[in-house]
């Protein structure tokens, strides 16, 4: 029997993450709270009764409270109050990036590491959202609008109520994805608060283009994405297999809602999951997700990518929408107002695999190009 040999190198495999970080956020001497996970992400939306039904209706979250100002959802297997918050507001952005702690003794600790590091810190008693109770929320170091609680409303898990189920149920809050100019300062930062890098790209110079970081036993829960920033890329929530997102991109096209696909199905090199990248109403970015793998172990290793492999973001190496480099929602200050976007200064992921058109695909090296007949995914003018 013939054995094929891949034609490029598989991604290194390490045990820890290592790169030059410039300009540092310093680490408090205050210890971190303990973060057991991503547990719900609030959206300012514009139009509340059609962002509600693209959640309800299209993707079949579960309301599990809802007003006139706010429509609170959750997925299938969970058992707190919710996993998203939909806000009427007067702008399009993420107002909260939501982790649960370990214990309410750990919003002590949170006050205390943020408030060494200059940040704006508040603590409501009575939480900033239905079902939620005492929480702490600061503008991180990054820009970003954080916050932690213990203290939560249950509610019916409905695992176990197969009657309700949909061919595309969304069963749990996966994680988030973080814009960023300086992925290696954000990942400081964010080893400092107690997360784990799983995964990342980069180059032969060392630039560092995204970084998986994950608390609990899973890939990720949120990843840093290099480029303009502080935005919000995606938030992910998973399915049990890769038959449920197909039956979702069935439902979308049945429903004549093709246009919300922005990129997939596919499978991912990096992280090895099955995904779908859907925009809602507002252009806010939901990633469809399932079939990661286990990361718990103490020495579970750090897996690295080359910016040029063209299966790090698709397994199957097809290519990667322009717009999902490009577009990301805008995130909040504590007050609400939209935070100024940075500009990344290191190179950009498109520029470097895309080409300056936008369009034409480009390898390492000249020795490696693309097959004729694969070159039309890649290049606009092959396609006209």
């Amino acid at each position: 029997m013939t054995s094929i040999t891949p034609s490029a190198p598989e991604p290194v495999v390490t045990t820890d993450f290592r790169t030059r970080v410039a300009n540092r956020i310093p680490t408090p001497r205050a210890s971190a709270p303990d973060v057991l996970r991503c547990a719900y992400m609030e959206l300012a939306v514009t139009d509340l009764a059609r962002s509600r039904d693209f959640y309800v209706n299209v993707l079949d979250l579960i309301v599990t409270e809802e007003d006139d100002e706010a429509v609170y959802l959750r997925s299938f297997e969970e058992f707190i109050h919710h996993n998203l918050v939909l806000r009427k507001g007067p702008v399009a952005a993420v107002a909260a990036f939501s982790y649960r702690v370990r214990s309410p003794e750990d919003l002590d600790l949170a006050v205390a590491f943020y408030e060494e590091l200059g940040c704006r810190v508040e603590r409501r008693k009575d939480g900033w959202t239905k079902g939620i109770g005492d929480s702490v929320r600061v503008d991180d170091p990054l820009g970003f609008p954080i916050e932690f609680f213990h203290d939560v409303q249950h509610v019916e898990r409905l695992a176990w109520r197969y009657d309700l189920y949909t061919p595309g149920a969304l069963v749990r809050l996966d994680h988030f994805n973080q814009v960023t100019p300086d992925v290696p300062r954000a990942v400081a930062y964010m080893e400092d608060l107690g997360f784990r890098v799983t995964e990342d790209i980069q180059d032969a110079e060392g630039t560092v283009y995204a970084a998986w970081m994950r608390r609990k036993p899973t890939v990720h829960d949120t990843a840093m994405t290099g480029g303009d920033g502080p935005r919000m890329h995606h938030v992910a929530f998973a399915t049990h297999e890769k038959h449920n997102i197909i039956a979702i991109c069935d439902k979308l096209g049945a429903l004549r809602l093709s246009d919300h696909i922005e990129r997939g199905p596919g499978r991912h090199g990096v992280s090895n999951a099955f995904y779908l990248y859907l925009r809602d109403p507002d252009g806010h970015r939901i990633e469809i997700y399932t079939q990661d793998y286990y990361t718990g172990d103490p020495d579970n290793p750090v897996v690295t990518w080359d910016v040029h492999d063209n299966q790090r973001r698709d397994w199957w190496g097809n290519p990667v929408v322009p717009s999902w480099y490009t577009d990301a929602s805008l995130v909040l200050d504590l007050d609400g107002e939209p935070k100024a976007v940075i500009t990344r200064m290191d190179s950009s992921e498109m520029a470097v695999t895309i080409g300056a058109d936008g369009f034409s695909y480009t390898r390492k090296s000249d020795e490696d190009e693309l097959p004729a007949w694969k070159q039309g995914e890649y290049k606009l003018g092959n396609q006209l």
